[in-house]
């Protein structure tokens, strides 16, 4: 019992003291300080009496990786008849080059509209015949089924045909063409005779000799039975140069409106074009109308317009066509969204060597897109009219 009144003795003794103690911690211990408590508080830091916190240094983050943009190029190369991107493989094989038929009870062609190039040359009395060039025919397309009416060569479709590196499909030929063939040692298939025989058909409803029709399945059998590289020659290059895509010509010299084109080949043949500067073609017409497709009766457009002038004469009394081509060089125009610039040409045979230049020198670069090419005599260059508006002699 004594114990613990001593312990509450003590209690009430020290409490009262520690009490003081902690108070004067504050007032300095009973001595009355200059200032009184607000002086105390200024000693301590001045972020702990309500200024801001100190900003944090700031952690360096990797700046986010750029999006990567695809290649619309990326596994692809340029057509080397058309200039438009296409698959690698595609661009390796070679072309088909057709002879077809331009004569009014004969028209429309089939298949026509397909073709990546179109070569026009008078023939013999004032008409004029057709090279398509066909990259592929497309199986399951129209022009699979049929591809005419096919006619025969002559000796200069022989040599443009030879430029491409072309399998030249024909139905028949002039002994000049056949010596052609023979000296370019071109592959060809006829229907006349050899693996292409059977490759053609007849179609009884029209005319002959204006009713032989091809197909891709019967030029392909032709194809292999004879046994024809359908790979480019190695090292071959096209004689065209192409934009990766759609170019307007800056003015230069020589430049021209060229919203329409007429060429007068003849009083029977007088082709010309009119220019869609919406859909930047142009759109061929002949015989009184539009030129169409017989089996799509889609009308025949172009983006590139070449006229070719050469020197060209009656070869003999036959009124057969030849022209100086085999090393030979001369001038023309070069037509795409509805301008015209003059240009040169250079050829040798021989080395399958074709090239068209600028007024600059440089080597023509043209449209991606389908071509029109007009061989045309330069003692009818007259009868060409380039201007806004095409029109029939």
């Amino acid at each position: 019992m004594r114990i613990r009144q001593r312990k509450i003795r003590f209690a009430a003794c020290v409490l009262p003291l520690l009490a003081a103690c902690l108070f004067g911690s504050f007032s300095g211990c009973g001595k009355k300080q200059e200032g009184g408590m607000g002086s105390a508080w200024e000693k301590l830091p001045e972020f702990a009496v309500g200024a801001p916190s100190p900003a944090p240094t700031p952690i360096p983050t990797k700046a986010p990786s750029p999006t990567p943009t695809l290649d619309p190029y990326m596994g692809k190369k340029q057509s080397m008849l058309t200039g438009e991107w296409i698959e690698k493989e595609q661009v390796e094989k070679r072309p088909y080059a057709v002879m077809l038929n331009n004569i009014k009870v004969a028209s429309p062609q089939s298949g026509i509209g397909q073709a990546d190039i179109v070569y026009e040359a008078l023939t013999e009395a004032g008409i004029t015949r057709f090279l398509a060039l066909f990259s592929e025919i497309g199986e399951g397309t129209p022009a699979a089924d049929r591809l005419g009416s096919v006619r025969s060569a002559r000796h200069y479709f022989v040599s443009f045909a030879d430029e491409y590196d072309a399998i030249f499909v024909h139905f028949g030929e002039t002994t000049y063409a056949a010596k052609k063939m023979k000296k370019l040692k071109i592959d060809h298939i006829t229907g006349m005779y050899g693996a292409g025989v059977s490759s053609f058909y007849r179609d009884k409803s029209i005319k002959a000799p204006h009713n032989a029709f091809a197909s891709l399945e019967g030029i392909e059998k032709a194809v292999e039975r004879a046994g024809i590289r359908t790979e480019y020659e190695e090292g071959y290059e096209s004689h065209f140069r192409f934009y990766a895509q759609d170019t307007d010509i800056l003015a230069e010299e020589g430049m021209q409106e060229a919203t329409g084109l007429t060429l007068g080949f003849s009083a029977y043949t007088s082709p010309y074009f009119t220019y869609d500067k919406d859909t930047k073609l142009y759109t061929r017409y002949q015989f009184g109308g539009v030129h169409t497709d017989y089996n799509t009766g889609g009308a025949l457009t172009f983006k590139n317009l070449i006229i070719q002038l050469v020197d060209e004469w009656n070869i003999d009394k036959n009124g057969y066509q030849t022209m100086d081509i085999e090393d030979a060089s001369g001038t023309g125009y070069y037509l795409t969204n509805g301008v015209c610039v003059p240009v040169t040409w250079k050829k040798k045979e021989e080395t399958r060597f074709m090239r068209y230049y600028g007024q600059d020198g440089e080597e023509l670069t043209i449209n991606p897109g389908r071509t029109y090419i007009a061989v045309f005599p330069q003692n009818r260059e007259k009868y060409i009219t380039i201007g806004q508006e095409g029109q029939a002699h």
